[in-house]
Formats: C-alpha cells, structure tokens, sequence
C-alpha cells in the first residue's frame, strides 16, 4: 500500500510539474527584455538589401510568457524585414507573426534587414518602424528600428562610345564597370562613383576628373568601429590601357580599391603625357597606389598612401612628383610594398627610365627604407632627382642627385608616422595633413 501510495504521488507532482512549465502567464507586471531600445542600421542604397541586424528577446520573468503577436507598425510600407525566432513576418500577410513563446530564463533572437524604396529625395532620407510585441496579458513593449537610404543612379556595364559627362547630385554605383572607348572622352564632374566589387574604370581613350570621390560601394560597418570604406580592396580601381592618353585628375580621391592606378606601357614621348594629376588622393590599395610602364606623367600636391604593394611604382618613362606625399603605413600587413619605387626593368621588360624627379616632397613609412631605386641594366636609361624632400631611406652621398635633402632615420623623434596630424592605427583613420611638430614644414601635398 505504502508503496502504491509513493507512485501516485509522484505522478500528481510530475503532472502538476508538467503543467507549470507549460503555463504563460498573464500578469501585466510580467515584460520582456531586449539588448536594444533601437535597432540602428547603416545607410543603404534605395532598392538594395542591408546586412542582417540581430537583437536578443529575454524573459527574466520567473513564469514563461506568450507572444500574441509580433507585427511592425507600419506593415510592409517601409522596407523593414523581421525574422523572429524562426518566425518570418510575411509582409504578404501583413507583417505579422503569433503565438510566439519566451520561456522563464530563455530568451530568443530577431533578426532584421531593410530595403527600402525609392524616396525621391536627392539626400540619404531616415526609414524608422517599431517592432511591436503584443503579450498574452495585454502589455505592449516595441524595439525602434531605425536606417538611412539614399537613392542613386545605377550603371551596369557601361561603354562610353561618345563624348560624355556625368556630373550628378546623387551617388552613382557601378556594377560590372565602366570602359571607355579609345575614341572618346569621359568627365566626371563633381560625383562620387561608388563601385561594386570587382567594378573599376577601363580608359581606352580619356578620363578627366574633377572634384570627385570614387570608392567602394559598401556603405555598412565589417565591425562596429571599421566601416567597409576604411577596408582595402573593395573594388578594381582604375586602368589606362595602353591607347589613353592626355587624361586629367583634378582634387579627385580614389579610395579602397585593389589597385589605384594603373597605366599601361605604350610608345614613348616626353612631349605626350599619359596622366596628369593636381590634388588628388590615392588612399588605402591592396595592390598599388600608382603602378606606371613606361609613361610621363606629372604628379602635383598628390597624396599616395597606405597601400600593400608600393605607394607608387615608376617602371621606367619620365615621372615628375612635387611637393607629393608617400606615406606607406598600410595597416593590413607587415610585408607591404615601398612608399616608392623606381626602375629601369619590370620582369624580363627593360623601360628606360629617362627621368624620375621629386621635389618638395615627403617619402616615408614604418619600414627603415621606403625609397627603392633599382637598375638592372646599366646601359638602359637610368635617371633621377630629389631636391627639397624628405626621405625615409639610409643616406646616400650624392650631391648631384640628392639637394637638400632632410634624411630620415627611424630613431629620430618627430619622423615617420610623427610627421602627420593622426595615423589612429587601431580605427584606421588618418590625415596626412603636417603636425605643427613635424621637420617637413613646406613640404608634402597639405602646404
């Protein structure tokens, strides 16, 4: 008898056990918690998706609490996207999800994207809704979601076969490319291109810049604190093949890219020049700031910095740089390229080098030798001038090649990275602008 009367009574107590754990309570003291109030999303490109945001749900209630419904405020009209637990809020079916569960000490995951229409405002305009949580007892908690679109011009594969200009307010965002034809000029005026991955320019005939930005066209964050746009190689960057000639860059920046620039070898004339570029910034390359074969080419107040391969490589041709920057801190590797190099060969090529001049500018890096002149041949052309610079490389004598020359060594205080207003290594960010402490006062591109 005692025996029987044990079993049931342990049966009694499992049931009522089983019938506490599937119980939701209905107390209007009983509320979720969540790891944000608002849910605060990066700039997106109207009609393009978001990367996936995700928040945590918890029930640190001592009873399990039941979801009537999850629905976002404004339904389907803003472009928001929920995923709730598993749950996706079917915008075909008003944006809702039911009969959701939040155990006692559990929690659960939402996850969120946004694609937002077209709103017809040249400026990024702000999308908001609320996520609203309706619970079994009546109470209503929301988390704010919250992101910026922007609508943009979209080209896709682009051949500019005529005279053509693109001079636009909004962002333009490049898919596939553009190539320009050899009989044909293309001028970009005041517009930032934004380029999709692996979308650069192809100049078969000429570029003329002006007042421009092109860079990648991720606007979100890899990490919290590093946007995509402080991330090397986000796109091919810009080619001169071999029939372009005559191109001009004026205060024009090309930012993140695989290589800057690159121009192609082709018959050479000290009386043609390939490229000429005034105040512009070559910024953050996983291949080459400026890669050139056998071209003249005429660098003024230009920055060319961080870049995995050299920040500026001359093979050959006739280069003039004054009051340049070369900054080679490129941040992604330790076995990065020089700040400069300056050759008479490439590969089994000889490339005449009939002039590399420097003057007024600013050559360093992390490494002790940034400045790289190498010969193969000694009786192909092998020419260069420094004058007014400072130098990160061991001293060389040679008063006829190198006047006035402030060498710098990697023991010396104020040198390297203390020249410059902030190299911030640990958030990539930089500005190349002098400290008011640097010996390179007059020099470099920031006068």
């Amino acid at each position: 008898m005692t025996k029987r009367i044990f079993l049931f009574l342990t049966f009694v107590l499992a049931l009522v056990g089983c019938s506490d754990s599937e119980s939701f309570t209905t107390d209007t003291h009983a509320r979720l918690t969540f790891s944000v109030d608002t849910v605060k999303m990066d700039t997106v490109f109207s009609s393009v998706g978001s990367s996936t945001y995700s928040f945590w749900v918890f029930n640190h209630h001592s009873q399990n609490i039941r979801l009537k419904s999850v629905r976002l405020r404004s339904g389907n009209q803003t472009g928001f996207r929920v995923n709730v637990d598993g749950s996706y809020l079917d915008n075909a079916l008003g944006s809702v999800a039911g009969n959701l569960e939040v155990r006692s000490g559990d929690s659960i995951r939402v996850f969120v994207e946004l694609t937002a229409p077209e709103n017809g405002q040249p400026e990024a305009m702000l999308v908001q809704d609320e996520l609203l949580f309706s619970l079994e007892s009546g109470t209503e908690q929301s988390v704010c979601l919250r992101g910026y679109a922007w609508d943009a011009i979209w080209l896709h594969d682009v051949v500019v076969g005529k005279d053509s200009v693109i001079d636009a307010r909004k962002p333009v965002v490049v898919y596939g490319g553009i190539l320009i034809d050899s009989t044909a000029t293309l001028t970009i005026r005041g517009t930032t291109l934004y380029f999709h991955d692996k979308a650069g320019i192809d100049v078969y005939g000429r570029l003329t810049a002006e007042r421009c930005l092109l860079r990648g066209d991720r606007l979100d964050h890899m990490f919290d604190y590093l946007p995509y746009d402080r991330v090397s190689g986000q796109w091919r960057g810009v080619h001169f093949h071999s029939s372009s000639s005559g191109n001009v860059l004026v205060d024009t920046e090309i930012r993140n890219p695989e290589h800057g620039i690159v121009v192609d070898s082709a018959a050479f004339s000290s009386n043609v020049q390939r490229i000429f570029m005034e105040r512009c910034v070559v910024h953050n390359c996983k291949g080459a700031g400026l890669k050139a074969f056998n071209a003249t080419i005429g660098l003024l107040n230009c920055q060319f910095s961080n870049t995995l391969d050299d920040c500026v490589s001359v093979y050959g041709g006739l280069v003039v740089l004054q009051h340049c920057t070369l900054a080679q801190f490129y941040p992604f590797s330790a076995n990065r390229g020089a700040a400069l190099r300056f050759t008479n060969y490439y590969n089994d090529y000889s490339y005449p080098l009939f002039m590399l001049q420097c003057t007024g500018s600013i050559v360093t890096g992390y490494a002790d030798d940034v400045v790289m002149g190498e010969m193969r041949d000694t009786t192909i052309a092998y020419n260069y001038y420094f004058e007014d610079d400072v130098l990160r490389t061991p001293e060389v004598s040679d008063s006829t090649r190198f006047v006035n020359i402030i060498w710098e060594h990697p023991v010396d205080s104020g040198m390297g990275k203390e020249h410059f207003r902030l190299i911030d290594e640990e958030n990539l960010q930089y500005d190349f602008h002098l400290d008011s402490a640097s010996v390179a006062q007059g020099k470099g591109c920031y006068l």
